[in-house]
């Protein structure tokens, strides 16, 4: 069903992709958002099989939702209890009852005085989001007691409901709230800004997955205030969101017993990648990269890469490349095969094996690599991220030219605006993000803005190189391997 009424969800039994029962839907937790931007459904409140507990599970995990069950993409959920958080409504228990007021032109007899909201709908979008669509209303019982009867009024037609639900403004959500489709590099510069008792309030309201994001984004002082303001599983599960190598960067900045316990409480499977990142020096490619890139077999096909590279929660450098190797996947990986740019997959049939349009002629990077031969390697290869060999050519990760702009830029460049010389007359960074993101421009970050004049500067150093007849470090500067 890709239309539904939340009261319907409400005890329906939910399933792992095997069939297995996970528990019951008890709530529908939404986001109102002010008027012009969509509601969203942000996920289902469940009771778990044979457990006094309520957990939650993101919509993004729910694969169908039928008449009778709703099924999950995985069986492995998040068991820490459910716990509400600033700008997040529970439709069954919150939003049901509530007084609001209406203006749609089909039910004019309900113009001009309070109605109860009775239920709530929900819809797939073309986006995957479930967005409110519809409330169901009724007039108040009359004195008889008898309900009367429900009226279906579209979401663009209610009045009387904020960001906070029908009761008092709260500020931390209606901050929230401005961060919904906000880019984390702009939300990152928001919160820099703000006092840092109203900045640590805000973080721990956000979700561990949308929080991590914008933490990669903040000087490392900054993660370590907020992530000190948690408990202690709280803030090991947000390292789990975070990419490896930033988890690593961040937990490299500890005292070693507080870092020892946090990689304790992470997952093992999240861990694992984090405690070999750390093992690099930061001043090599290996403490840079990360373990977690496109990573396919010889079998796989262009449209399994492709179905790879869409997904939202990775980085367009990393998604610029695939990597083929022999099994297993994991890093470090079986034998390295070679490389996939996106641009020689877009040219090639979906049924296509990525194994027999590979280069498998691309130079690799080493772990041991100086950030000078990455950023020699990118400005002669013209790419945006490029693979990390170990001396036996298993695959450990990849590199991305943003992760590497990040250490070469001087330090504390995250406080200032993306051209901290212009002052007054020029543009300000974050107006310049928020600015594009309101056009629907592909509004850029500093990192980005920043990647070429770094690159050409590398690339000039590179030639004069040459004139001088000195030999530079890394790769040689042989044909382009951009595809």
């Amino acid at each position: 069903m890709n239309r539904v009424f939340a009261g319907r969800l409400a005890g329906m039994v939910v399933l792992g992709p095997d069939g297995e029962s996970i528990g019951r839907v008890r709530d529908i937790v939404v986001t109102i958002r002010p008027r012009g931007m969509a509601s969203r459904t942000i996920g289902l409140v469940v009771q778990v099989a044979a457990q006094n507990r309520q957990i939650f599970v993101p919509m993004l995990r729910v694969a169908s939702i039928d008449p009778r069950e709703i099924t999950l993409v995985s069986g492995s959920v998040n068991l820490r209890p459910y716990q509400s958080r600033a700008g997040e409504l529970r439709v069954m228990s919150e939003l049901v009852g509530s007084k609001i007021h209406i203006d749609d032109p089909e039910h004019e007899d309900l113009h001009g005085r309070p109605v109860d909201i009775a239920d709530v709908e929900i819809e797939k979008s073309r986006t995957r989001d479930w967005i409110i669509s519809r409330v169901a209303v009724s007039k108040e019982r009359n004195r008889f007691g008898r309900r009367p009867p429900l009226s279906v009024v579209e979401w663009n037609h209610v009045h009387g409901l904020s960001v906070s639900g029908a009761g008092p403004a709260d500020a931390t959500a209606e901050i929230l709230a401005e961060f919904d489709d906000m880019r984390p590099a702009d939300i990152a510069q928001i919160l820099h800004d703000l006092p840092s008792t109203t900045r640590n309030n805000v973080a721990s309201e956000l979700e561990d997955a949308r929080l991590a994001d914008i933490l990669q984004e903040l000087p490392e002082d900054e993660q370590m205030g907020v992530l000190e303001t948690f408990d202690i599983e709280r803030a090991a599960d947000v390292l789990e969101e975070m990419d490896p190598d930033d988890a690593a960067d961040l937990l490299g900045e500890m005292p070693d017993d507080k870092a020892d316990v946090l990689l304790e409480l992470m997952d093992p499977e999240e861990s694992e990648p984090v405690r070999r990142l750390m093992s690099f020096s930061p001043e090599t490619v290996g403490g840079l990269m990360t373990s977690e890139p496109i990573i396919l077999t010889p079998p796989a096909t262009v449209a399994e890469a492709l179905a790879h590279a869409r997904n939202p929660d990775l980085s367009t450098s990393l998604s610029s490349m695939v990597y083929v190797v022999r099994p297993p996947k994991a890093t470090p990986t079986g034998k390295y095969l070679g490389t996939v740019h996106i641009q020689k997959l877009l040219r090639e049939a979906p049924s296509t094996l990525v194994s027999s349009i590979l280069d498998p002629d691309l130079p690799p990077l080493f772990a041991d690599d100086t950030h000078e031969t990455a950023a020699r390697y990118f400005a002669t290869y013209n790419l945006v991220c490029g693979p990390v060999l170990d001396e036996d050519n298993h695959l450990l990760g990849a590199v991305a030219v943003d992760d590497l702009l990040d250490h070469l830029l001087p330090e504390g460049w995250r406080e200032q605006e993306i051209r901290p010389e212009a002052g007054s007359s020029g543009h300000q960074a974050g107006t310049l993000g928020r600015a594009a993101g309101a056009h629907g421009a592909p509004g850029r970050s500093s990192r980005a803005q920043t990647a070429g004049s770094v690159i050409v500067k590398k690339a000039g150093e590179r030639r004069r190189d040459r004139q001088q007849g000195s030999t530079p470090q890394g790769p040689s500067a042989g044909n382009s391997h951009s595809n």
